[in-house]
């Protein structure tokens, strides 16, 4: 008997070939356009030649004979990277505002924004699939293990615009974290250095010029709760963006490192409070609110994600505040 498949959002916009090349991976096109000329391969009842593009709940009928040909829907770049359409769902499902210049995901951790050698799976390729008729461009970037709010460009004007306002530091970024350490005081800013995982006060930026200069770091933080005299909840607007900025700024300028964080933690475990909840090794910092300009209407957006899930008991348990 025939199958009936309903095309999923993630597929919206593809073309009829496509979809079958992605489905039935193994199947020869003359074998597509044979079944598309005998009526055996229908869209919504009706016949179809082959070059239709699918919509969202369009339903394909599959005749039997293809069986054979049907295969494990995955992905591969060039440079290596897999990922399926079940990946591309899981991905759309965290799209939080999407229009035709930019698209803003709300990043799960453990997913690298950008591909590269040895990344399996990134953002910047994933989004490229989920919109093959868009030229997809990062302007600006999220750790692989931090959660929260992350803007692609769907073109190059939305690109251009986006890139200079994050340089131009004209967008603003709010994080949340949890730090395994009391912090005071209880606002502030912190303005140093850094150089490959290390922070400078003012003085040492100046070296003998045979090596890279420092790049000066500033972070406003104010904490929003504390627990138990060991554990402090904050607030982080980042006026620069280094590499790892609020990590090292939170474990080595406020000596408060935040929960998780296997790379500049250097403790032995979590504070006994949180023992008991914690089930996930999660970094616990998380980007959730940003502030910019469309680059197309001029308007200010600003998008507030919602915390993601390893996080919520902690804050549950402890009654943290948010913004």
């Amino acid at each position: 008997m025939a199958e009936f498949v309903t095309v999923s959002k993630v597929e919206d916009g593809v073309r009829l070939l496509r979809w079958f090349l992605r489905h039935y991976p193994s199947m020869p096109q003359r074998e597509f356009y044979k079944l598309c000329r005998g009526g055996q391969l229908r869209v919504n009842s009706k016949r179809v030649r082959g070059q239709e593009i699918l919509r969202t709940d369009d339903v394909i009928r599959i005749p039997p004979t293809l069986a054979s040909y049907a295969n494990i829907p995955v992905k591969k770049t060039e440079s290596g990277e897999i990922f399926s359409l079940e990946d591309l769902e899981a991905l759309r499902k965290t799209i939080i505002h999407n229009d035709e210049d930019i698209v803003v995901f709300n990043k799960p951790a453990g997913l690298a924004v950008q591909g590269g050698t040895g990344i399996r799976k990134s953002i910047d390729k994933m989004a490229a699939a989920l919109f093959p008729y868009d030229k997809i461009s990062l302007v600006h970037r999220l750790d692989k293990e931090t959660t929260g709010l992350l803007v692609v460009a769907k073109n190059q004007m939305a690109a251009q615009k986006l890139s200079t306002q994050f340089q131009e530091k004209l967008a603003h970024k709010e994080y949340l974290a949890l730090l395994d350490g009391d912090v005071s005081p209880m606002r502030g800013t912190i303005d140093n250095y850094m150089l490959k995982g290390q922070v400078f006060d003012a003085a040492s930026r100046l070296n003998n010029g045979t090596g890279p200069r420092p790049q000066r770091a500033i972070t406003d933080y104010e904490v929003l709760s504390n627990a138990a005299n060991c554990i402090s909840w904050v607030r982080f607007l980042p006026k620069t963006g280094r590499t790892h900025q609020l990590r090292l700024h939170s474990a080595l300028s406020l000596n408060a490192p935040i929960v998780g964080d296997s790379l500049y933690g250097n403790r032995d475990g979590n504070p006994a409070l949180l023992e008991s909840m914690i089930q996930t090794n999660n970094l616990f910092l998380f980007a959730y609110k940003i502030t910019f300009q469309h680059p197309k209407t001029g308007r200010m957006i600003t998008l507030r994600a919602d915390v993601p899930e390893f996080m919520r008991p902690v804050i549950k348990f402890l009654e943290l505040r948010m913004p």
